[in-house]
This record gives C-alpha cells, structure tokens and sequence, in this order.
C-alpha cells in the first residue's frame, strides 16, 4: 500500500517507477521574458490540475509543469499551434517542448513578479572554499559541500523528463519500450552538472510471463533476426540516433559511437541543457545504480565522504572529465564504500552480506554472474559506528596514503583487500562481473600521484589546529585540502615528496618499456 511505502524508505525500483510516470506527466515551456507567474499557472489550470512545478534559467526562462493527470496534457497539445514556416521549414513534430510568447506584451512597468529559479548548477570551487571557512567543524564543512552539489529534486525531475521525451521518439518504433536513466542520475552520487546516461529498454517480462502460459499454442512474433545482439543495439542505436538528430526538437550534436564496448549516441539536450548518453538496456550497469544507491541511503556519513573526496580529487586533476589513465568517479566511489566497509565495527555491509539477506524476488543472475541483493533497505540493520566525519575523512586519506596497491587488490563482495588477480597498478573487482576491474585504464603516474595527495591531505589535517586556523582567517579542514598543494607552503611540501617525482618519471619510463615489450610479445605471440 502507498501509507506503507511512505514510512518506509523506498526501494530504489519504487523511486525510479514513481519518477518515470511522474515525468510522463510533464512538460517544459520557454516562458516570455517578462513573465507573470500567476497568469501562467492559472491559464495552464484550465486544462488540469497542476501537481508542481519549477522555473529554471537555460538561455531564458523555462518553466517545468507537472500536471496530476496525463490527459491535461493533450489538452494542452490541442489548444498549441506549430510555428509559422516563414524563414524555416519545420518537422512537424509533437513534443512536449513549447514556446509561450504573450500576444499583447506588457508595457515595462506592467505587473511583472520575479519568479523564483531552481539553479541547476553547483557554485565553483573558489565560491565553496570561501563558504566552507564558516562552518564549525569538517563535518558540517562535509554536509555544506554535500548540499551544494548533490542534484536538487528539480534537477532530478528535469533528468526523468529528458529521458521521458527521447521515450516519445523510440516509442514510435516500438510502442512498449522504456527509456530510464542509470548511473549518477539515479544512484544518490550525481553532482549538478553531471551527464545523463539513458538506456533503451523493450522488456517488460513479469507482465508477459503469466499470460503466455495460456491455451494449447506456443506463440511468438514473427521478428527480424540478426547474428548477434550486438549489432542489433548498433542498429536500433543507429536510426534512433538519426531519428533524434533528424526530427528531435533541441537534440543537437548527435554523435553515434557505435564501434564503442557499450555502443552508444550522444547527444546534447538543449531545453533542459542536459549532455545525455543513450545506450541499449545493460541490466549489470542498472544493479550497479542500485548497489550504490542502497550504500547511500544507508547511512548519510556516505554520501558526505564520496562528494568531499571526489571533490578534492578533480581539484588536484586525479580525476578528469575526458577519459584516459585518471582514476574515474567511479572507482573513486568504490574505494569509499571499501574505506566504510572496513571500519570497525563496518559503516556498510559488504555486497556478500547484501546477497544474504536477498530474498526469492531479489535473486538476480544476469549473464551467467550473479546479482542478487536485497532491495528492502529497512532488512539491513544500521550500524553502531559513531565516528565523526572529521576522523573519517583523515582516515581514508591515512589508509589509501599506506594501502599496499602492489600486492592488494579492493573487494567489495568480502570487503576484503586480497591478492591482485593480475598486474594493472589499481585493481578494484567489479562488484558483479568478477573477472573486470573497474580501474583497468590507472596507470602507475596516476596512481603515485593519488598516494602522494593522500599522504599530503592526511598531514594537512592532522597538524591542523582549528582554533588558530579560524582566527587566521586561513583555509582550514576540508577546505584547506580543496587549494592545489604547493601554493601556500611550496618549501615544506617539497620536503614531504622527495623523491617522488623522479619515481613517477622513472616509472613513467618503466611503463612505456613495459607497453613496448608488451606489444612486442603480442605481435611476435601472434
């Protein structure tokens, strides 16, 4: 029942089913400039009652209506024209996506109210140090940069839709298909800003299952079929992809990459300013939007810690935004659920420990590997660990500063360091497909470089003395770590990382020797 699910915290397929129909209920105005907020909401009451709604700013102000019924919505879609073709010809198109203008506009002094706008961006870095410098502990300094960054309900409403708008299109192709997003959108970890990742999926199995096993016939659609799934996915991708660029309405620099691992089109969203990656339905990459999501809602010492870190790594360029030999969010993520999985007593369970508690509707196999958790989070019993941020933060900087990535590898099934498998530099285990490593693409440099920022940032906070550093009007916790090292003490900090550099580059030469004689054996092993 509804009652029962509100008291409860809802499982993450509750939350994604409930936002998915919330946003086929919606759609997104370009507002005129001199906009009178009641005016608007009451013309657009005529046609149904309105749930909630936002304005946010993209190059003008939109606004993001979210009707109670679907139905107000093709009421709407009746009384709206299609735009005069004097200098372009249109698709003609019917989205969701209008543009409102007023007939008569208002004289300048006329009743124009500002509306209030949900940012959809977070504040830059030098603007969050400065605000950090306030709070009174680094723990309150951990849950100030949290609220900063971490996506707003409109934000996330504003995800859900973009998704719901692409569903309009592949729905033209196949009616019974779902576009949803995964990843940071979905898993509580998505910063303002980050991409949408989306996938095409056609499944929806449970309802079919029990009606197939009626009458005397087996029966099945006469369909297409290709050699393999893959190149089905790049197909389907493929007219998909010119679909959105052809006819999408704000779809622009379509991209397909469909030769990538994952095949997949990209593409920019102009009317809700999201960039979105649309790939076909990856059922591990779903459980493992789930998995973090379960972590992150388990306790809020989580999410705090993933966003400081993760923050202090992309301003020390650990992390990048173009793929390369950078540490990836990701794996940066799943360090911090290692970090929590060992303390004493464990913050979180280990995934093994998740698996235990799973029940018949949890049990999952995809792919031959197994993914079955327990989705109930009120299962899974809070832990009686009361250390503070402070000492959390400085913890983790202190174990990965000493963490033997030589001989160990990080496991989260165990929650466990175990022997490496194979060589790369950092070896994390995919939590569902056991034989990937998440960190394949660290290389030594990149890695070294994490250790020596650890060390340095575990230094950092424990010479610290707050009472000093708050009247000396100094960065100090969290925020003295969000400053590239070197700048205030360059002296001491050479000190601290002799040696280092000539290593890193010793190694640097190391690897490419290494990549050579690779290379070499493959091509004389061939």
């Amino acid at each position: 029942t509804d009652a029962e699910v509100s008291t409860r915290k809802k499982t993450f397929t509750e939350v994604q089913t409930e936002r998915s129909e919330q946003a086929e209920r919606t759609v997104l105005i370009k507002c005129p400039p001199k906009l009178n907020e009641k005016k608007l909401l009451q013309y657009l009451s005529s046609h149904g009652n309105i749930k909630s709604h936002f304005f946010f700013e993209n190059r003008g102000i939109h606004a993001l209506i979210e009707f109670s019924e679907k139905t107000s919505i093709a009421s709407l879609q009746d009384a709206i024209g299609i735009p005069g073709a004097a200098e372009h010809h249109v698709v003609p198109f019917k989205s969701r996506l209008f543009t409102f203008t007023l007939k008569n506009p208002v004289s300048e002094t006329a009743e124009e109210t500002p509306v209030h706008l949900s940012p959809q961006s977070h504040i830059p870095v030098k603007e969050l140090t400065q605000k950090l410098c306030h709070a009174d502990s680094i723990s309150s300094q951990m849950y100030v940069l949290l609220n900063e960054y971490q996506l707003t309900e409109e934000n996330i409403k504003l995800r859900f839709l973009a998704c719901s708008l692409v569903r309009d299109f592949t729905r033209a192709y196949f009616p019974d298909s779902t576009v949803k997003p995964f990843g940071s959108s979905v898993n509580t970890f998505g910063k303002l800003g980050c991409d949408v990742d989306m996938f095409l999926d056609f499944h929806d199995t449970q309802k079919h299952a029990t009606k197939m096993k009626k009458g005397p016939f087996e029966m099945e659609y006469q369909m297409k079929r290709l050699p393999s799934e893959r190149l089905a996915t790049q197909k389907i991708l493929s007219v998909i992809g010119d679909c959105l660029d052809n006819f999408g309405p704000g779809c622009v620099s379509v991209q397909k990459i469909l030769n990538a691992r994952c095949p997949l089109v990209k593409f920019s969203h102009q009317p809700t300013g999201f960039q979105c990656d649309l790939s076909v339905s990856n059922s591990i990459a779903i459980k493992s939007s789930e998995l973090l999501y379960i972590y992150g809602c388990l306790d809020s010492r989580v999410r705090a810690l993933v966003f400081s870190v993760r923050c202090w790594a992309r301003v020390h360029g650990l992390t990048n935004s173009v793929p390369g030999t950078w540490i990836t969010n990701f794996s940066l993520t799943m360090m911090v659920m290692f970090f929590l999985q060992k303390r004493s007593p464990p913050i979180i369970p280990t995934l093994d420990q998740l698996k235990e508690l799973a029940d018949e509707k949890d049990k999952h196999v995809i792919g031959g590997y197994d993914c079955s958790f327990v989705s109930d989070l009120s299962k899974i019993k809070p832990t009686e660990n009361t250390e503070t941020l402070d000492v959390l933060l400085g913890e983790f900087f202190e174990y990965f500063g000493n963490f033997d990535f030589r001989k160990n590898s990080i496991n989260l099934r165990k929650g466990k360091e175990v022997n490496k498998p194979e060589s790369s530099p950092l070896y994390i285990w995919n939590p569902f497909e056991q034989d990937l490593n998440i960190s394949k693409n660290v290389n030594q440099p990149q890695l070294e470089k994490f250790v020596a920022m650890a060390r340095e940032s575990a230094w950092i906070l424990q010479k610290e003395d707050k009472t000093q550093q708050m009247t000396n009007k100094e960065p100090w916790g969290l925020a003295a770590l969000l400053v590239p090292f070197g700048k205030s003490n360059p002296s001491k900090m050479k000190t601290r990382m002799k040696g280092i550099g000539s290593e890193t580059i010793k190694s640097l030469l190391d690897s490419l020797k290494l990549n050579n004689a690779n290379s070499l054996q493959k091509a004389v092993g061939k």
